[in-house]
């Protein structure tokens, strides 16, 4: 999908590598018809749109009121079905389930140890350590998933891959993994900032780039039914 037929406002995240490396991980869940699909961190909605033109009921959600207005302009412009709702994180669907949930949160470390409440920075600060976003949506993510459900969730090395492969892990999904990789030269955030990841240790002297991760992880299937068969449908392994 051309970013450039987007319409992204002020503020909202504009699609960039790490949206194509998600959905390019999200096309090989092969989410077609009959799978509930969320798309946390929704921005501009590309993901959303992508998971709904292969045939999946998407939802979307964004904190941002620009992000949600741009999401819903953006899916109609491209034919595309999607229930879009503003809040933080799942919580305006805390009661339902869904098969697939994706998310392109905020991962940036910053010098501030919160997410500003307005303006660009609030697309991509993520406090001190980069996991200000990371850290809730591995604890309450698994919470919307269905049985057999899928998360796959897209963030910067410099953001604790580690970190978040462990939370999931403890969150109760199995297995957490790595399962797409994709070393990026630093944007112009990154690159304003690389002087402050060296005094850190983010990265060593000199290194200007970044290695972007799909962590995918799946909740447990609950015991078949009389039928002997799953209540719901199976995403591609």
């Amino acid at each position: 999908m051309a970013a450039t037929r987007l319409i992204t406002p002020p503020g909202v995240y504009a699609p960039q590598a790490d949206s194509a490396l998600l959905m390019d991980c999200l096309a090989r869940e092969k989410p077609g018809p009959g799978v509930r699909a969320l798309d946390l961190c929704t921005g501009t909605g590309v993901v959303a749109i992508a998971a709904a033109r292969s045939g999946a009921e998407v939802t979307a959600v964004d904190i941002s009121r620009a992000a949600v207005a741009a999401a819903r302009i953006n899916a109609r412009r491209h034919g595309a079905r999607v229930r879009v709702r503003r809040g933080d994180l799942a919580e305006p669907v805390a009661e339902e389930r869904f098969d697939l949930v994706t998310v392109n949160p905020p991962y940036v470390p910053a010098a501030s140890p919160r997410t500003p409440a307005r303006g660009a920075g609030r697309a991509w600060d993520a406090g001190w350590d980069g996991r200000l976003l990371l850290d809730r949506i591995c604890r309450t993510a698994p919470s919307v998933l269905a049985p057999r459900g899928v998360l796959l969730i897209v963030q910067s090395s410099l953001a604790g891959v580690d970190e978040s492969l462990a939370a999931l892990n403890r969150a109760g999904l199995c297995p957490a993994r790595v399962v797409a990789r994709r070393r990026e030269r630093f944007g112009p955030v990154m690159a304003e900032r690389a002087a402050w990841f060296e005094e850190r240790g983010l990265v060593a002297p000199g290194v200007r780039s970044e290695e972007l991760v799909v962590i995918r992880a799946e909740r447990a299937p609950v015991r078949e039914t009389s039928a002997g068969r799953s209540p719901r449908r199976a995403l591609a392994p």
